[in-house]
């Protein structure tokens, strides 16, 4: 019998994701469990006996159980982790596609994978060290601060919740003006004028926007994404397109990356879901570290 550690984040999903479900499912399934609640401060406790850790959360508890483990001495055992994908975007678990019902997915991890997965490490600034999505500028940055003033009671549930960044997305691409950005990739000069520029690990970014559908967060490459004026009516198509539950494929310029430095002509820049001020023009180099983390995907995942 599999002996697992359930990371919960008791805020995210609904009841059939309470504590006492998800032990029970475990355990009906064939897993000796031990639960630890994100909430409660003593979760980074984790037990050296386990087989592989479980993140049940979206990509927010994700990221602070990677940050956890990457804090880790080197000495210090680690674990493959599973996803039990509750949040809002998931944008991590698509990227992985792990998909089906909580049930099909705790079962698929009698026969899972184990992936090697990249992390960006993030040099000159100070209030983050590492991304597991995507580090960018522009236009998403602008669409999270945009986020912070909508009133939660108008997006009770993650569908809307999407539906609503989808909707403020399509207007802002209109108003907003594109910046300088000085770019240098694995050497290469790409420096220019864009509506964002976004440094990617993962297929998707945001409201579940397919920025990079063939990236592969395994591949010990990022993908950047470049999105110039003249692209402004192709963007806002797709995400009208994606408002009225139309998912289709779309190619933006894309650029592939090991060692980038970057500077942006503004004050704001994201690292996966969190809004880091910077000083104006401020240069930050990200270089890849490949295969840091491990993640448990479904058999014969591609």
């Amino acid at each position: 019998m599999k002996f697992v550690n359930l990371l919960h984040n008791p805020d995210a999903g609904n009841e059939d994701h309470a504590k006492e479900e998800l032990v029970s499912l475990l355990e009906e399934n064939g897993f000796e469990c031990r639960y630890s609640s994100m909430n409660k401060k003593n979760w980074k406790k984790l037990d050296e006996g386990v087989d592989f850790i479980i993140s049940a959360g979206g990509d927010g508890t994700i990221r602070k159980i990677t940050k956890h483990l990457l804090e880790r001495k080197l000495s210090e055992k680690t674990w493959p982790i599973a996803l039990l994908p509750l949040g809002t975007a998931n944008n991590i678990a698509q990227t992985l596609e792990i998909n089906g019902t909580t049930e099909e997915i705790i079962q698929s991890w009698h026969k899972a994978e184990v992936k090697k997965f990249d992390v960006g490490r993030i040099h000159n600034l100070p209030d983050a060290k590492f991304f597991l999505e995507s580090f960018g500028y522009g236009l998403f940055p602008y669409l999270m601060r945009k986020m912070r003033k909508v009133d939660k009671k108008d997006i009770a549930t993650p569908e809307k919740e999407l539906q609503t960044a989808l909707e403020i997305l399509h207007e802002i691409i209109f108003s907003y003006e594109p910046r300088h950005c000085e770019l240098k990739v694995d050497g290469v000069d790409h420096s220019g004028k864009f509506l964002l520029a976004e440094i990617m690990n993962t297929r998707l970014i945001g409201p579940n926007l397919f920025l990079s559908p063939h990236g592969d967060p395994g591949d010990g490459q990022f993908e950047i994404i470049l999105i110039p004026e003249r692209d402004k009516e192709k963007l806002a198509s797709y995400v009208s397109k994606k408002i009225n539950g139309l998912q289709e494929p779309y190619t933006f310029y894309q650029l592939k990356a090991r060692d980038i430095k970057i500077s942006w002509d503004g004050t704001h820049v994201h690292v996966d879901d969190e809004i880091v001020k910077l000083e104006k023009d401020e240069k930050i180099s990200i270089e890849l570290r490949e295969g840091l983390l491990e993640f448990l995907v479904p058999e014969n995942h591609n």
